[in-house]
């Protein structure tokens, strides 16, 4: 296998346009790891966005989101850090499992697909990346995202429902990514989630950084529970665990605290209340675009399969309110830009809506929770 990931924009676009068989899997995570990605030239961001644009080139362009300002007069001596949440569809399940009936198949191709996704991360350009369904980790997203100057973690389901696609690309998984520049890494635990006392097939990461800039310690985590309807008290304690994990972790909340996930539950269900009314006092970022602040946005995925339209809100981004401020958040897509067959469509990528934010460290770090 050719592992050179050269330097040069044509170089570039032969990594970005081949995706590697299911077959060669292991032998280019074996190849990445012997490359070590700390000494592989770094990547323009600005040409990694050309380089996708050409190969979107047929497609309509990117539907256009803007940022809502959420900061109240509190002043920040500090640059905000951006971090976005996103379920990007794993690409065996969308061509295999998710039966998107309004969603031509030629939409869902990896090598055009992986474009758009990479065009909506370029175009935040979030200091902090958590995202769900990653089935293209290591010949995709760590490649190319440790160019970018990303510090980059995968820890795949123990048993991927992507494994009985035919032609898969392996397990997926939840990934995160930080920018080295900006966070130090202090410490990393990948956590496999249980309910009643059983471990299950849900996985989360949870890291602290620091914050170069302000000597700040923060917890980040990313995490997708189980889905499907019948499910609620098994999430419920899978999200019982995770919030103990994470308890142990942020000493009680000292530290403070990001949680990122698609919790595949509504408002409504117990595993949001148990977040809304945790000892760590976590609020929901996505609640502040209401007008009371008191409300979650009408839907974070919407789509249609052979049982009909599945319109929810399933996707957040918790955070210590005593301890962080949110400065903005980007508002989403209308349902006329969605459009009539939803999502995923040639504009956009994912069945999920991506959420980004951006916070700052209160400064009054002692205040009581």
């Amino acid at each position: 296998a050719v592992c050179s990931m050269g330097n040069s924009t044509s170089r570039l676009y032969s990594v970005l346009a081949k995706t590697r068989s299911s077959g060669a899997v292991s032998q280019h995570q074996d190849c990445l790891e012997q490359l070590d990605s700390t000494r592989l030239d770094p990547i323009d961001p600005k040409e990694l966005l050309e380089e996708c644009q050409i190969v979107l080139q047929k497609r309509p362009p990117r539907f256009q989101r803007n940022f809502v300002n959420l900061k109240k007069n509190s002043a920040s001596n500090h640059r905000p850090i951006r971090v976005m949440q996103w379920n990007i569809l794993a690409q065996a399940l969308g061509e295999g499992k998710d039966n998107f009936v309004q969603c031509p198949m030629e939409a869902l191709k990896w090598e055009e697909r992986k474009c758009l996704i990479l065009e909506e991360i370029l175009a935040y350009k979030p200091d902090i990346l958590c995202l769900q369904e990653v089935d293209h980790y290591f010949d995709t997203f760590e490649p190319l995202l440790s160019r970018l100057g990303y510090q980059c973690t995968f820890f795949p389901k123990p048993w991927s429902p992507c494994l009985d696609v035919e032609q898969n690309n392996g397990p997926d998984g939840c990934a995160m990514f930080f920018l080295k520049e900006r966070f130090e890494l202090i410490n990393s635990a990948n956590i496999r989630l249980t309910a009643m006392k059983l471990k299950t097939n849900q996985v989360a990461i949870a890291q602290t950084l620091k914050c170069h800039e302000t000597g700040r310690l923060f917890c980040i985590a990313v995490t997708h529970l189980k889905a499907r309807t019948g499910w609620e008290r098994f999430r419920s304690a899978q999200g019982c665990d995770l919030l103990q994990n994470l308890k142990n972790i942020t000493q009680g909340a000292k530290i403070p605290l990001i949680v990122c996930g698609d919790f595949n539950a509504e408002p409504t269900e117990e595993v949001y209340k148990e977040f809304s009314n945790s000892s760590l006092n976590l609020n929901s970022a996505y609640k502040l675009l209401s007008p009371d602040g008191q409300s979650e946005p009408p839907y974070t995925t919407w789509k249609i399969r052979p049982s009909g339209e599945c319109r929810h809100t399933l996707d957040y981004i918790w955070y210590s309110q005593h301890a962080l401020n949110v400065n903005s958040a980007l508002g989403l897509l209308t349902e006329e830009q969605i459009g009539p067959n939803r999502l995923p469509s040639f504009n956009y990528p994912s069945d999920h809506l991506s959420l980004v934010c951006d916070f700052s460290f209160n400064q009054d770090p002692d205040r009581l929770l």
